[in-house]
């Protein structure tokens, strides 16, 4: 009985292709990426070439990436960490627009067979494709970026309450990774040079309308004053948008912009 259904399924089966064994080689698929380099120690930023066969890399720029680090040049510094898209730590220019390394796709940021990387745009360099961020997350504490409870809600021992209405209100909002994709292709970012008092960029103030659209927060209005203190914080932006055009999350940090400018008028 078995022997006869082996037989059976045996012949119904597709026919032996020998191309689908083939040990035949692939032919290269070579590219060239050309990165940003600088140290402190050379002072003057160069680019440097490098190549890479993509029948043996993985299809991302961060892999290929990591590839040319642990071959070919140990001293090619980036940051990176959860290959994922959820971290943001490979954030970086590619073929012209800010994106996550591991997110995109070599195929599609390549040009007449090259890529061109360079570190986010407008930022100090700490090393090669790494840009200093220190000024990024003093502005992001600025906001306070965590629920302020009243006395009540500290002292309860039960959770304060979400509906699910006021909870869909953060859709779009809490996604945001701050990887700083947006703020560093913004040129209303780019001319902001007052510190902490100056504009705060679409990340920031993304991340601000978050905690603005909470309903179990205890301080919307003083949040709102906050960003509302002189001319620059909140109103320098001049919904050029490139914030939305360039996120790799797709959330739009332009609209939760034009939605604080509506409710600061109201304060």
């Amino acid at each position: 009985m078995l022997a006869s259904k082996v037989s059976f399924l045996l012949s119904r089966s597709l026919p032996f292709h020998p191309r689908a064994f083939s040990t035949e080689a692939k032919p290269e698929n070579n590219v060239n990426f050309q990165i940003y380099r600088f140290s402190q120690e050379k002072r003057k930023p160069y680019m440097q070439t490098y190549q890479v066969n993509m029948n043996e890399c993985g299809p991302m720029v961060l892999d290929a990436l990591i590839k040319i680090k642990n071959e070919q040049d140990p001293t090619l510094t980036f940051r990176r960490s959860c290959r994922e898209g959820i971290c943001g730590s490979c954030a970086m220019n590619i073929a012209g627009t800010n994106t996550l390394a591991c997110l995109q796709p070599v195929k599609t940021a390549k040009t007449s067979g090259q890529v061109t990387i360079y570190p986010l745009p407008h930022m100090p360099i700490v090393k090669d494709l790494i840009p200093d961020l220190t000024h990024f997350y003093e502005q992001h504490k600025l906001i306070r970026p965590w629920l302020e409870l009243t006395p009540e809600q500290m002292k309860s021992d039960r959770e304060t309450y979400q509906s699910k209405a006021d909870r869909k209100k953060l859709d779009g909002l809490y996604e945001c990774i701050l990887c700083a994709c947006c703020s560093t292709a913004c040129p209303s970012y780019w001319w902001s040079e007052g510190g902490k008092n100056d504009y705060l960029g679409p990340a920031i103030l993304l991340q601000a309308y978050r905690w603005v659209s909470d309903t179990r927060d205890s301080q919307t209005k003083e949040r709102l004053k906050e960003l509302a203190d002189g001319p620059f914080k909140l109103y320098k932006c001049h919904t050029i948008m490139n914030c939305a055009k360039v996120c790799p999350k797709h959330l739009n940090p332009g609209r939760a912009i034009a939605n604080l400018k509506r409710l600061s008028a109201h304060i």
